[in-house]
């Protein structure tokens, strides 16, 4: 089972904890608690027709307790048309009740399910890295998506109608006893074993739906896993194992569902007998009761309508119950979800920080990504505002994650890193990163245009603003020789544009950002000469004035840089200092 769900909260905690997500809609929500109310006396008149006419031909026009006894004492056409026209309006009546209750719920179920999906998303967005390494992006895509309509159900369709239940069983025992009172003890007789069966209906399923959403939640990974790496799929020709895999784990949540669908039915099996024996017992007293002239046959007639109204309400509450477990299984996981801390918290009263200076400095700083494996062991430098530090060493020696801590995708797990004097952590986490621009080795483009990806970095920047940033990045002339120029979509991750130019796309996107600590991992390590030779051109313009972070294995380029920094396996290994002012202690 999935380590992140643990049955933290009872069933009450849970509800409570939904309609307090809730809380803006409350209002609405007690305006469709009142329509769903308007039911409970439609419900209690439903049978009185029928009544109304059988009494009629049976020569007695008295219907005990009820005011319409009055409209009916006169001729059987008068008996028959009063029928006719409660008949036509209680079910005009019900069915505006119900066109009424089904399109405010629906209004405010989507709204909820709206702001509790934004909030768990916005959540999910300031996790820390180390989080979504662990656990991925599927599973919090699946609760994001899934789980989180729990809130939607439980609101609209679970805890109003079992409300209006309620009241409508009361009233049901209510009306039934002023007609008869022994019968309507029989048939209340039954209702604690409906209650003993759902209760241990309740448990059974709860671990059954924790169990298979978590399952559902593994499939959908294999999905999402495979369509994101579709190239390496195809180029080794694996999409029948990746079908395989599909398959497997859908096939072990089928199974699962089946077994909660065999165990629903089973109860719901018991349930129905219960209510069969319920209903025969009634008849048979009742039956008796009006054979030795107890009981008017309309009387017993308007009884067994009530009786079936009875149970319904019995029935939505009992069943309710069993059903809310699947809902509460789901909210179990996307409160867990919502539950997890950043590993990288933001202080509430963090310094705030316009524009850096550009001093950096690590001291005695060391991480890892797992505590029995560090990546980076006592790493010591300085570099004055304005330089350039050049970070070489073999693949997997930390170098990115050297930049990583930096930013503060990740804390490290000693040491400090500072930034003109002050410790990272104690600035405030928006500002912080506000002062770096990234070019990563595989840029990150967007499903849009080429306007909107490099206006990502200053969302409010001008068109002009974006051409020039463009311009300086060597990407201008392509972008213009393009049908539709900077409108032009780029497909997903920007697969509709070659790697060159996605990166000059990132360059732009970081002249446009004009931050003043700069970042540049692997920048020209998959494009031709041609184009290594516009981007370096671009590069050596962003890194004017601006101290820069440059991750290369390009010897040129590091030829530029004031200070070479070299790791290897997380420890500094060599320094080649300039004569720049920018100092380098291991």
């Amino acid at each position: 089972m999935d380590k992140m769900v643990s049955r933290r909260h009872t069933d009450f905690d849970l509800l409570m904890r939904l309609l307090g997500q809730a809380r803006p809609y409350w209002p609405h929500l007690a305006a469709l608690l009142v329509l769903s109310l308007l039911g409970t006396p439609i419900a209690l008149l439903m049978p009185v027709p029928l009544a109304i006419v059988v009494n009629g031909l049976s020569g007695s026009n008295q219907i005990p307790g009820s005011w319409l006894s009055r409209l009916a004492t006169n001729s059987l056409t008068e008996v028959l048309f009063l029928a006719i026209v409660l008949v036509v309006g209680l079910g005009l009546l019900d069915q505006v009740q119900k066109l009424a209750t089904s399109s405010l719920g629906t209004y405010i179920g989507e709204k909820i399910l709206l702001g509790f999906r934004a909030q768990i998303f916005g959540h999910v967005q300031r996790l820390s890295l180390g989080y979504h390494d662990v656990k991925g992006t599927a599973d919090s895509n699946y609760r994001i998506h899934w789980d989180a309509a729990a809130i939607q159900w439980i609101a609209i369709h679970g805890l109003p109608p079992s409300f209006t239940a309620c009241l409508t069983l009361l009233g049901m025992i209510y009306v039934t006893a002023r007609i008869e009172w022994r019968l309507a003890l029989v048939a209340l007789a039954v209702s604690p074993i409906l209650f003993l069966i759902t209760f241990a209906a309740r448990r059974r399923l709860r671990r059954g739906w924790e169990a298979t959403k978590n399952l559902e939640s593994t499939a959908y990974a294999v999905v999402q896993e495979a369509l994101t790496s579709l190239r390496v799929v195809k180029a080794f020709g694996q999409e029948d194992r990746e079908q395989g895999r599909f398959v497997t784990h859908s096939g072990k949540s089928i199974r699962a569902r089946v077994r909660l669908s065999l165990m629903d039915g089973v109860f719901g099996l018991l349930f129905g007998l219960t209510l069969a024996v319920g209903t025969a017992l009634v008849l048979f007293i009742g039956a008796r009761q009006v054979s030795r002239g107890v009981l008017a046959l309309g009387e017993l007639i308007l009884v067994m309508g009530y009786l079936a109204q009875l149970y319904l309400p019995v029935q939505v509450i009992s069943m309710g119950i069993a059903t809310l477990q699947d809902a509460l299984a789901s909210a179990e996981r996307a409160f867990s979800l919502l539950d997890e801390a950043p590993d990288v918290p933001d202080k509430a009263d963090g310094r705030p920080l316009l524009r850096a200076a550009g001093a950096v400095a690590f001291r005695n700083v060391s991480f890892g990504y797992d505590k029995d494996r560090p990546v980076l062991h006592d790493i010591s430098f300085e570099v004055e505002p304005g330089n350039r530090l050049g970070i070489a060493g073999m693949s997997g020696a930390g170098k990115s994650t050297l930049v990583s801590l930096l930013t503060r995708f990740y804390d490290p797990t000693a040491g400090q890193i500072f930034l003109d004097g002050i410790d990272l952590r104690d600035y405030k986490l928006a500002d912080l990163r506000n002062q770096f621009a990234i070019v990563l080795q595989e840029p990150m483009l967007f499903s849009t245009t080429i306007q909107e990806n490099i206006a990502y970095a200053r969302p409010d920047a001008r068109e002009q603003e974006i051409i020039e940033a463009a311009k300086a990045a060597n990407a201008h002339d392509f972008i213009a020789r393009l049908p539709d120029g900077y409108n032009t979509p780029v497909g997903e991750r920007g697969m509709t544009l070659s790697g060159g130019e996605r990166q000059r796309i990132a360059l732009a996107r970081a002249f446009l950002k004009d931050a003043p600590i700069l970042i540049l991992d692997e920048p020209t390590s998959s494009v031709d000469l041609e184009t290594e030779a516009l981007i370096i051109q671009a590069m050596e313009r962003l890194m004017r004035g601006r101290t820069t972070f440059l991750i290369t294995h390009r010897i040129s380029t590091l030829g530029k840089c004031d200070v070479l920094l070299e790791i290897d396996y997380g420890r500094v290994s060599s320094v080649t200092p300039s004569t720049s002012p920018a100092t380098v202690d291991a």
